[in-house]
């Protein structure tokens, strides 16, 4: 939502996103259309990647998935309000009729997603949400619970410029594309793409 409120307040000539609607299922577009009225923008595919539940090595407390977060001796760090992650973990706990209140740490919030695996690692939690490559980074096990869709929202007055063009011309090589892969959890097959 910071990088969509930072284009609209024209601080920025490119922000990535990463909002799941959940009324719709959609990416993105539904902000764009909400915040962004009156400012044409390019949106760029950038990757696919898992969202999941970061453990430490052997899973001590057993996590399976995000039932597990409402039993009492686990404890759980969030991401921000606001957050594309938060958002998806908010409505996959609605599908799953899972209260909020009953998670231990859900009021705790980090702002980055190695923050949420530095915190695991330390074992001042035993879990947050996360993606695959912050685990990776920091040798802890991942419980995969989604995937979602990271684009880069560029506004049209920028979208020519050479800066703009540069980025895209890198996103779109595939220096970039395998060093992305290796990180684990990306799918880069429609990397590049601009989507309507």
């Amino acid at each position: 939502m910071g990088g969509l409120l930072a284009i609209k307040n024209g601080v920025c000539h490119l922000a990535g996103s990463h909002l799941l609607d959940p009324d719709t299922g959609e990416y993105n577009f539904p902000y764009i259309r909400q915040y962004l009225k009156g400012t044409p923008v390019s949106v760029i595919h950038l990757v696919n990647r898992e969202q999941g539940l970061m453990v430490q090595k052997g899973n001590p407390e057993k996590i399976k998935g995000l039932k597990d977060l409402e039993r009492e001796e686990v404890s759980f760090i969030n991401r921000q309000k606001g957050s594309g992650t938060r958002i998806l973990l908010d409505h996959l706990l609605k599908t799953l009729s899972l209260d909020p209140r009953h998670i231990r740490g859900y009021e705790r919030e980090e702002f980055t997603h190695m923050a949420v695996a530095s915190s695991v690692a330390s074992g001042r939690v035993d879990t947050g949400l996360g993606i695959l490559s912050a685990a990776r980074a920091l040798d802890l096990e991942f419980i995969p619970i989604g995937t979602e869709r990271y684009d880069r929202i560029i506004p049209s007055v920028y979208f020519q410029s050479k800066e703009v063009h540069k980025i895209l011309e890198t996103i779109r090589s595939r220096d970039f594309k395998d060093m992305v892969l290796r990180m684990g959890g990306y799918d880069v097959s429609r990397t590049g793409e601009e989507l309507n």
